[in-house]
């Protein structure tokens, strides 16, 4: 070993075992404890919904502490929806920007990890230099120097230390985001493939009503003609379709817009869609659905383990504060060759080498370093507010999808009994009117309830299949039972570190 390697192994023996011995200043993290009293409702939810003779009316069994598959899509049983799916979760861009900003993260902890080791840097310089001589005049000399030089701050306080502890935690906080982008993702695609078979549900009801509007426009003439009824039954009769007709063109325009939304969900431009398309008849209803403990949600719901990093990164950072308030203690070490002239640098009379030690505190900074302090504390409660805050938002979430499950699936057995009454009055009231045995008014008003009945059906169904999504979706979407996208970017990132 050359006596310059000797000089930095010394050197950096020596710092490593300033670190070891060195303390951790600041609060050491402890992540907040779930909820003991947290439940999602302030009475017993039933445990089985109502059932109704219709699609998607199944009844459905709630079930507490049952595990949340990764790919809960898969429920629906529909192959066109999986598809759909996958499409998105290989093409969208804003789950690519949450894998770049993963990436970045992790690659900024590995960049952290580096600040614990001595710098080294090589140095080559050359100089023509001129020096007075007293009584003796002057000289004019050269001088060239070759050789490494090393220098370490000792993390005394920790300030380092904490600092990677806040970039691994905000690493954290990227991975969940990942998981809230994923998750935000395949609900959104979910809904919106519901929202479009409901939406041509209602344009099929509406252009049923329609087609029995027309019928009853053209009895109404029939009638005229023969006398039995009045001109303003045919206007009233010629109003009503035509303000049925007017409602068509507004679900068309949303079923177009709600197929912009799914192209740009695939990644795909408005011209690009490839024609797949949903109705709420191929779709399953799943009939088991898990209901996570309240102990148990604030460890699966993405957005409340981002926040609890938030706050882990928060609370390093208040170390850092601190360290950086006290004596820095840095050593500094330096070997090469020296010399007047280029052919005598690498002779052995050129080595030269210096070792070195400074502290350095701060004095006065007007305040600086005391109010960072304070402005990390503020930071720290900010982030512990957000943190319970996204804790009632989740605990929200799920008792709201929990009741719009029993609540809509009551709703669509009412509204499958109101549109059956409509549908049979609306069939009596056509034969009656045809024997003259009913005023048109009271037709008209069969028509309007059977159309209004029709409608509402329709929306009901797709309502029970969207609840079911938003559950999903409020209970963490089983992030935790799938390996793709999040598995890649750690082994990524772990064979990265590897490599360093």
């Amino acid at each position: 070993m050359t006596s310059s390697r000797r000089i930095i192994a010394r050197a950096a023996s020596s710092a490593t075992l300033a670190l070891v011995a060195g303390c951790m200043v600041g609060p050491d993290f402890k992540a907040p404890e779930a909820p003991i009293d947290a439940g999602y409702s302030v009475d017993q939810l039933p445990k089985q919904t109502t059932a109704a003779s219709v699609g998607g009316g199944n009844a459905q069994r709630l079930i507490d502490g049952q595990d949340i598959p990764g790919e809960w899509w898969a429920l629906y049983h529909s192959e066109p929806l999986n598809k759909l799916v996958e499409t998105a979760l290989k093409a969208n861009p804003d789950l690519d920007a949450a894998q770049a900003a993963l990436r970045q993260a992790q690659e900024n902890v590995l960049a952290g990890d580096g600040s614990l080791y001595p710098t080294v840097t090589g140095t080559v310089s050359g100089s023509r230099q001129k020096a007075q001589l007293g009584s003796f005049g002057s000289s004019i000399y050269s001088l060239y120097n070759v050789g490494p030089n090393l220098s370490y701050t000792i993390d005394i306080w920790g300030a380092t230390r904490r600092n990677i502890e806040s970039l691994e935690a905000k690493a954290e906080y990227q991975r969940f985001q990942l998981e809230a982008s994923y998750l935000s993702l395949t609900s959104n695609v979910v809904t919106a493939a519901i929202a479009e078979a409901s939406l041509r549900g209602q344009i099929q009801a509406t252009q049923e009503v329609i087609r029995a509007e027309t019928k009853s426009l053209d009895t109404v003439r029939s009638q005229l003609s023969l006398g039995g009824a009045a001109r303003s039954d045919l206007l009233n009769q010629q109003s009503t379709l035509a303000a049925t007709q007017a409602t068509l063109p507004p679900l068309q325009k949303q079923l177009a817009q709600e197929r912009n939304q799914i192209q740009i969900y695939l990644g795909r431009f408005p011209n690009q869609d490839m024609g797949e398309q949903f109705d709420l008849a191929t779709l399953v209803l799943p009939g088991e659905l898990p209901v996570s403990l309240p102990s148990k949600l604030v460890e699966q719901r993405p957005d409340v383990k981002a926040a609890e990093a938030t706050l882990h990164a928060a609370s390093a950072a208040i170390g850092v504060a601190i360290a950086n308030e006290l004596p820095q203690l840095t050593l500094s070490a330096n070997v090469g060759l020296e010399a007047g002239q280029i052919a005598k640098v690498f002779q052995a009379k050129s080595l030269v080498w210096g070792i070195g030690a400074s502290a350095t505190g701060t004095i006065f900074d007007g305040g600086k370093l005391l109010h960072t302090k304070r402005a990390a504390d503020a930071a720290f409660d900010q982030a512990a507010a957000q943190y319970r805050s996204t804790v009632l938002s989740a605990f929200g979430d799920v008792a709201n999808a929990l009741r719009a499950l029993t609540n809509d699936a009551d709703a669509l057995q009412a509204q499958l009994a109101a549109e059956t009454a409509a549908a049979d009055s609306l069939a009596l009231s056509q034969a009656q009117y045809k024997v003259g045995g009913i005023s048109f008014l009271t037709l008209l008003t069969a028509q309007q309830n059977y159309q209004q009945a029709h409608i509402a059906l329709v929306k009901a169904q797709a309502a029970r299949y969207a609840d079911t999504a938003a559950l999903f979706q409020a209970l963490g979407g089983g992030w935790w039972n799938r390996s793709d996208v999040v598995a890649k970017d750690r082994g990524a990132a772990q064979q990265t570190d590897a490599a360093l």
